[in-house]
């Protein structure tokens, strides 16, 4: 290493500009990764963060939770089956609903469930629901002005609930989640909606004992998913972390490729300078320990530069904008873009390995 840092210490400008660039394109690469978590949190967050393994569907539903309508029989099917197998209903629907005392509509996605189940999310602030017109919610609508002991409701089927409790990280397609009773809710549809059979748009279950290919074997005119399939079917949510991350795949790739043709082109130019000193003994091993050493002290910097600004932009961002930047996210992206800075620098070490000293000294003369 002593001969990297000498020449990084004598080139400081060259070596600074280069630094400058993998400092940029990592700081974009962990923006959009932060970005691309968030939104992923923001549209499925009730779905990761439930306490589930599988998800019992209609057969025709095509993994999608808004499609799915199952009879209220297949609950007790379910729960009959032989294992260590712990099944709850869920419904779920959509609502524009008003805050009393304002004309300002607030979309939500309601969440029907038992309220002493498993699939009820932690409080973190306020009271579990305890009567029919009792409802929990999620900590985002505190920025549309909702409070412990609001009312909202909807004003075309004349009804109101009261916000009894706060919940967080609680989203479904990027709105915020209303949790209410599921027997209350069953009621509320069959009554308001001409709804004449009562249905569930899916049975949950939680089991350490039973996969899911048994599950399906013992279940008719039903489909079971798992909690990663059961993501993956939100509307829109593949397409939309497709895209992201296609951005964050091509970043890495003009990293790797600046890289290479940064190093390349210095390797080029100091051909002589490789010759004299394979002349005077030195090993190509060290040459390329030397450059390799370049690099690694290159990209680490840069990543670590990096780091600290996205944590600076992700201070100074509004808290309506999704941005979720977690540890293993930022481990697994610092990772790959110091190996694609070792591997951009491959092609040189070939340069380096092919120099001939004769031929070398004789360009110095």
């Amino acid at each position: 290493m002593f001969l990297a840092l000498r020449e990084l210490k004598y080139s400081k400008g060259r070596y600074g500009l280069i630094g400058l660039i993998m400092v940029l394109v990592a700081w974009l690469t962990f923006i959009v990764s932060g970005l691309a978590n968030g939104l992923s949190s923001d549209n499925a967050s009730i779905l990761k963060n439930m306490d589930a393994d599988y998800f019992v569907l209609q057969s025709d539903s095509e993994h999608k939770l808004t499609r799915s309508a199952l009879p209220v029989e297949k609950l007790d099917e379910v729960r009959q089956l032989n294992g260590d197998i712990q099944a709850e209903p869920l419904s779920q629907t959509m609502l524009s609903v008003y805050q009393t005392g304002s004309n300002k509509k607030i979309d939500i996605a309601v969440f029907a469930i038992e309220p002493e189940g498993t699939l009820m999310p932690s409080i973190t602030e306020g009271q579990n629901m305890a009567a029919n017109d009792e409802i929990v919610v999620d900590s985002s609508l505190k920025e549309k002005g909702i409070k412990l002991g609001d009312t909202i409701g909807d004003k075309d089927l004349g009804i109101e609930w009261k916000v009894v409790g706060f919940t967080k990280n609680q989203k479904f397609s990027h709105t915020p989640v209303v949790f209410m009773d599921i027997q209350y809710f069953s009621d509320l549809m069959q009554a308001s909606m001409g709804k004449k059979v009562a249905s569930y748009n899916s049975i949950v279950i939680k089991s350490d004992s039973v996969n899911k290919d048994t599950l399906q074997k013992n279940l008719t005119d039903a489909e079971v998913i798992t909690k990663q399939e059961a993501v993956q079917g939100i509307p829109g949510f593949k397409e939309e972390q497709g895209s992201l991350t296609m951005m964050i795949a091509f970043l890495i790739v003009i990293a790797a490729f600046i890289q290479a043709v940064f190093f390349y082109v210095i390797t080029l130019q100091k051909i002589s300078q490789f010759g004299v000193l394979k002349a005077i003994g030195a090993k190509t091993s060290y040459l390329a320990t030397n450059l390799v050493g370049q690099v690694l002290l290159l990209a680490i910097v840069a990543v670590a530069i990096s780091i600290g600004l996205t944590f600076g932009v992700s201070a100074i961002l509004p808290e309506s904008m999704p941005f979720e930047l977690g540890t293993d996210i930022l481990s697994q992206y610092s990772g790959l873009l110091i190996l694609v800075s070792i591997i951009g620098a491959l092609l040189s070490l070939n340069r380096i390995a092919k120099v001939d000293a004769i031929e070398a000294i004789g360009r110095v003369e």
